[in-house]
């Protein structure tokens, strides 16, 4: 297959017909992007992972009754962020975008959201306004990336909490083949590390909250060491049992104290993060 052709650094834009855009508060930061096909796309969905944050996303099944969906939407702001569909929704209303119901058309957006209210302290949440921007802004051609749109907030390897997390952010590629074109938009907010085609970690939990050298997330658990839900541990007395029973607070190093492993100072531990995506 020597006339395919790969662009690391493509999207979906790139693929006649879609728009991309990206809205976001620096200051929180979070934000929402939006992947757009104004005529209408067949589309499918496969949720994965434990806590999908989700709206509308029926309307990518395949036993739906509405055949099309004219785009999908990613936000920060865990289940607060949903309320920029709202925003993206009412302008491609505007727009004359959507299900020809006869009384009115009806977009349908499909919404996935991604949990960074512990970077933004909570305080900042994508909403409608902020929707509607990245509605307006979804053009054709480059896409911008790394700390935009609902990459902003995205962070990488949370085993040791926050302060020895890397920065993650949004990103794409596309692929042409013949006649067959194909574009990715992603937004990497793991609880893991992100490795290369050989298998190296390029971004992920870190030794220290200084450190540039990764502590190794899939090794860690291959050592023995287990964690309790998130749900469970949140803001408690964190504990793990590792080899031996040795008892204490999850990501936790010795001597350490317990306690919230979300930052104090949000912003600021925004700035110290590492940027390797």
């Amino acid at each position: 297959m020597s006339d395919m052709q790969i662009n690391r650094r493509g999207s979906p834009a790139e693929v006649a017909g879609f728009l991309v855009g990206h809205a976001q508060d620096q200051s929180g930061p979070t934000g929402c992007s939006v992947v757009l096909y104004p005529e209408g796309a067949v589309g499918g969905v496969h949720l994965a992972g434990s806590a999908p944050g989700t709206r509308q996303m029926d309307g990518l099944k395949p036993w739906h009754m509405v055949p099309l969906v004219h785009g999908v939407m990613f936000t920060g702001g865990s289940s607060f962020g949903l309320a920029a569909a709202d925003g993206a929704v009412a302008c491609l209303e505007g727009q004359g975008i959507g299900l020809d119901m006869g009384v009115s058309k009806i977009p349908i957006l499909p919404t996935a959201v991604i949990f960074d209210l512990p970077i933004t302290g909570g305080k900042t949440r994508p909403g409608p306004d902020m929707g509607r921007a990245a509605c307006q802004a979804a053009t054709s051609g480059a896409m911008a990336r790394g700390n935009v749109g609902a990459g902003c907030g995205a962070t990488i390897g949370k085993l040791h909490g926050l302060a020895q997390a890397t920065k993650g952010g949004l990103g794409g590629a596309s692929l042409s083949l013949g006649e067959l074109q194909m574009g990715v938009m992603a937004v990497v907010n793991a609880f893991g590390d992100v490795v290369d085609e050989s298998g190296r970690i390029i971004a992920g939990a870190r030794t220290a909250p200084e450190a540039s050298d990764f502590a190794d997330t899939e090794a860690w658990f291959l050592a023995g060491n287990t964690r309790q839900h998130p749900a469970a541990r949140a803001c408690q007395p964190q504990h793990h049992f590792g080899r031996g029973g040795h008892q204490r607070p999850f990501g936790q190093k010795p001597g350490q104290q317990s306690g919230c492993l979300g930052p104090s100072r949000p912003g600021a531990l925004y700035q110290t993060l590492p940027h390797h995506l």
